[in-house]
């Protein structure tokens, strides 16, 4: 069979195959196994979702692939009519057995009985059974042409639902997720070869098998598994993971997929009408969310010359961004690309006003208030212990943010931040009858060392040496001479 034509509807994202006659056998299995099915009433092989297998074919098959013109709408339409005509055949059925159930109930209008062992009643009950049979049948085709109809009805509703603008811009959500799908897998192809990059020697490499997240490697537990029970040389582990990274990079099949869904994007963002370009100030904020929509890998922006914006990301760009890791433009060309690709920046939402108080404001205080802040603490530690606890006194610790940021994560980590109040102590919380209590209300807060503190000896103060420092909002002159006096009226005592 020689195949007449391939069309392509980016509508329903279907292939289509027209022949001009019966397949050969060899060349209706290719079709088969492709995916393609036959559409008996239009007379056509038709792919459920395009793919670049079945695009080959088709293209093979036909020569070229055309855009279908047949639209969405009209297909329903010439559905709908063959569905309407079948109910209505139903339907004239219907009516055709209802009326020979009618004559054949004549007989028996005057309520005359069957009379047994009269030479009528053999007749008789044969025209009972047609009539039984005929009302019966009436009623199948009745019920059959009211599915006919239900069905009419559902394609037209179908093609009006997959063409309303809301479901079109969730199908626009979709193709977006989709999109940063396979971007994602290409980006995490070129984290690897960064990685191997890196991993030469054979110890490195082991560590990296045994060590490292695999999809971050493109290995697996079987490539580790066989390099450390020596079935399989380091270096031909990394050679092959290598192979598999630079697969994903520059395989055809992606690259096709991804155009597919660009050029699938652009039709649909077409049918909603132009996208509007975009006027407002232009932020580096914006400009990552747009990187990030598309499949940037961790989008970084910032401003370089008045008016120009650079883009980064530690992997390259996607293409249709741009054919690097670093991009850089004026402000109308970035405005541009985004509306050439479809791109809205969301309108800035407004948050609902928070009914909690505001948190009390994080201070590095200078190196001078820092260190009476820890006499004071360490003057309120010797206050505090009895005669037969022996107070140790702490002191600051100057340290970057640098040094801070690394040692600061976690529940457990020896740098963190607390509240103080007016009178220079750390705010606490307690539950007392089922209510949660602050001995104070804080003031500002401030960062200190716990790793050095136990029960007789007191939080050390933090002073970030390369920021900028703050004054604190308190009277640290007045809290140490009330703390140094109630300490000589205690030792008087």
């Amino acid at each position: 069979m020689t195949i007449h034509s391939a069309t392509y509807s980016p509508e329903d994202n279907k292939i289509r195959l027209y022949a001009s006659e019966r397949l050969d056998a060899e060349t209706y299995a290719r079709v088969r196994a492709a995916g393609f099915i036959w559409a008996p009433k239009q007379e056509l092989f038709v792919a459920p979702k395009w793919s670049p297998a079945r695009e080959d074919l088709a293209a093979e098959l036909a020569g070229e692939i055309e855009p279908e013109e047949m639209t969405l709408a009209e297909r329903a339409t010439a559905k709908a009519e063959r569905l309407e005509a079948l109910a209505g055949k139903r339907y004239a059925a219907a009516n055709t057995f209802a009326r020979r159930a009618a004559d054949l109930s004549e007989r028996f209008a005057m309520g005359q009985p069957i009379l047994v062992g009269h030479h009528s009643e053999r007749k008789a009950r044969k025209d009972q059974d047609r009539m039984n049979a005929a009302q019966s049948k009436a009623i199948e085709s009745e019920r059959a042409a009211n599915f006919w109809l239900y069905r009419a009805e559902g394609v037209e509703a179908y093609a009006n639902m997959k063409n309303a603008p809301r479901v079109r811009a969730g199908r626009i959500k979709t193709l977006l997720t989709e999109l940063r799908d396979w971007q994602r897998d290409i980006n995490r192809a070129h984290s690897a070869l960064a990685i191997w990059a890196k991993m030469t020697s054979d110890e490195q490499i082991r560590y990296a098998l045994g060590r490292m997240d695999s999809r971050l490697t493109f290995s697996g537990w079987e490539t580790y598994s066989a390099v450390d029970k020596g079935e399989l040389a380091p270096a031909e582990a990394r050679a092959r993971c290598i192979a598999s990274a630079e697969l994903t990079v520059n395989g055809p099949n992606r690259r096709r997929w991804i155009d597919h869904i660009l050029n699938r994007l652009a039709f649909e963002r077409s049918m909603l009408g132009d996208v509007a370009r975009y006027d407002g100030e232009l932020t580096p904020v914006i400009l990552q969310a747009f990187a990030r929509e598309h499949g940037a890998e961790k989008p970084a922006a910032r401003v370089t010359d008045p008016g120009y914006f650079e883009l980064t990301s530690p992997v390259p760009l996607p293409l249709h961004l741009a054919d690097s890791d670093y991009l850089e433009l004026s402000a109308d060309d970035w405005r541009d690309l985004m509306q050439s690709t479809g791109y809205e920046v969301p309108a800035p939402v407004t948050r609902r006003a928070s009914n909690k108080p505001a948190p009390a404001p994080l201070v590095n205080p200078t190196a001078e208030q820092a260190e009476q802040l820890q006499r004071i603490w360490n003057l309120y530690m010797q206050a505090a212990c009895k005669a037969h606890q022996t107070p140790e006194p702490n002191h600051v610790r100057a340290i970057t943010q640098a040094r801070y940021s690394a040692n600061s994560k976690g529940d457990y980590s020896p740098l963190t931040t607390i509240d103080i109040g007016a009178d220079g102590r750390e705010i606490r919380g307690a539950w007392s009858n089922y209510e949660f209590k602050k001995t104070g209300e804080p003031i500002a807060r401030i960062r200190v060392y716990t790793g050095a503190s136990g029960f007789y000896k007191p939080k050390a103060v933090v002073h970030i040496s390369d920021k900028p420092a703050k004054a604190l909002p308190i009277d640290l002159d007045a809290i140490e001479a009330a703390a140094v006096a109630a300490l000589n009226k205690g030792a008087a005592a």
